[in-house]
This record gives C-alpha cells, structure tokens and sequence, in this order.
C-alpha cells in the first residue's frame, strides 16, 4: 500500500469494518515512537452509529408503532 503524492491512503475493507468506520466518520491520528495510530473521534461503535442515524426516523410519521409494524411486515 502506498500513501499518494496528497497523502492518502485507502484503509482495507476489512480493517474499516473491524473499526466500525463507516463514511463521513470523524477520526484523529497520534503518532507516538514512530506509531501512527487513527481512530474514530466519537469513540463510538459501528453500531452505536447505525443506532443513532436510526433512531427517530419515524419521529414525524402519522402512523402508530403498530401501524408501522403491520407495514414492515406486509400484514393487513
């Protein structure tokens, strides 16, 4: 893997998963006796994330939970 001549590099699939870095995540280097270390800022994980993008999605809806759940699962 190279860095490019503006100091990118694409980080692996796999190592992006295993970090939970999803697109648009914040993240910080340190460099200390010769490590270069990036992780997320928020601290917080893949999941965490998907989480709180999630919740309130249907905050606005007019539709009840179970209004919503009827649908989701093709019930009339």
């Amino acid at each position: 893997m190279r860095i490019t001549s503006k100091g990118q590099v694409t980080i692996p699939n796999a190592i992006r998963k295993q970090a939970g870095l999803m697109p648009d995540t914040e993240v910080e280097f340190s460099y200390d006796n010769g490590v270069v270390t990036l992780r997320p800022v928020s601290g917080k994980t893949r999941g965490e994330l998907l989480v709180e993008r999630l919740r309130g999605a249907f905050k606005n809806s007019a539709m009840t939970t179970d209004e919503i759940m009827r649908e989701t699962r093709g019930e009339d």
